[in-house]
C-alpha cells in the first residue's frame, strides 16, 4: 500500500489553498498523466483509472486535476472546489498522484487551453491525457478536440458500458489512424501526437452522478470513504 501523505486539512475552509492553484512540480524527462475532471464527488472508480494509468503507461506521476467545472455539465449540484480537492486528497493517497486545481487560477474549464499552458510551461516533460472511455464517447463535443488530440498522446481507460460503442464514437473513428495497440501502452508517452490507445482492465461501476443522487447532504454525497471501493491494482 502506498504511504499516506497530504490530507484534507491542507485545504482551507471555503476556498482552495494557494498551493493547489499552481502547477505541480515535474522534473525534466518525467512522464506525467493528466487526469482532469470535476470529481463531483471523487470516488474509487476515479482512483482505479489513475492507478491503471500509472501501471500500464509506466508514468512517474498523475496530476489529478480538479476542474472549476465541466462546460458540458450543469453546475447546479457542483460541490465547492475546496471540498472536492479535500475529498480527492483523502482518496488519492499514492504520493505519485498530485491533486491540483491550477485551472482555477488559469481561469479556464477548457482542456485545449489547459494543455497548451501545461506543455508550454513544461517543455521537457512528456505528458499523456488520461480519460475514461465514457468521455471518449462525447470527446467530439469538446471545444477544439482535434487540437487536444494533436497536442499530447491520449490514454483511454475502459469503463463499464458498451466498449464497442465507445470505440465507434465519432472521435474514435476520426482518430483511428493514430491508435496504437494497448500492448505498446508504455511507449505512448514517448510518441508524437496524435497517438492514443484504449486500455482494458478492472472496471468500476461507480458514478459521481449516482452518488450525488443517493446522497442526502453534500458531506454524505462527497465522502468517498462511505463507498465500498473496487478491487484496486496492486503495485
Amino acid at each position: 500500500m502506498a504511504p499516506a501523505r497530504r490530507g484534507p486539512d491542507s485545504v482551507t475552509a471555503g476556498r482552495a489553498h494557494d498551493r493547489y492553484l499552481v502547477l505541480p512540480r515535474a522534473e525534466a524527462g518525467m512522464t506525467v498523466g493528466l487526469f482532469g475532471g470535476s470529481f463531483n464527488p471523487p470516488h474509487p472508480g476515479h482512483l482505479l483509472v489513475a492507478e491503471i494509468a500509472l501501471k500500464r503507461l509506466g508514468l512517474d506521476q498523475v496530476w489529478w486535476m480538479v476542474t472549476p467545472g465541466n462546460p458540458l455539465k450543469s453546475r447546479a449540484e457542483l460541490l465547492p472546489l475546496a471540498e472536492r480537492i479535500a475529498l480527492s486528497e483523502e482518496l488519492a493517497r499514492d504520493p505519485r498522484i498530485k491533486v491540483t486545481a491550477f485551472e482555477e487560477r488559469l481561469n479556464t474549464s477548457y482542456t485545449a487551453r489547459t494543455l497548451a499552458h501545461v506543455v508550454q510551461k513544461n517543455s521537457k516533460v512528456r505528458f499523456v491525457w488520461i480519460m475514461g472511455a465514457d468521455s471518449l464517447k462525447t470527446f467530439h463535443r469538446w471545444q477544439k478536440w482535434r487540437d487536444i488530440a494533436a497536442t499530447v498522446p491520449i490514454a483511454v481507460i475502459d469503463r463499464p458500458g458498451a466498449t464497442l460503442s465507445f470505440l465507434s464514437s465519432p472521435a474514435a473513428r476520426a482518430l483511428s489512424f493514430a491508435r496504437i495497440d494497448e500492448n505498446a501502452a508504455r511507449s505512448l508517452p514517448y510518441r508524437m501526437a496524435p497517438a492514443w490507445t484504449f486500455i482494458h482492465g478492472p472496471r468500476s461501476s461507480l458514478s459521481s452522478t449516482v452518488l450525488r443522487n443517493r446522497g442526502k447532504t453534500a458531506k454524505e454525497v462527497g465522502n468517498p470513504l462511505t463507498v465500498a471501493p473496487p478491487r484496486l491494482l496492486k503495485d
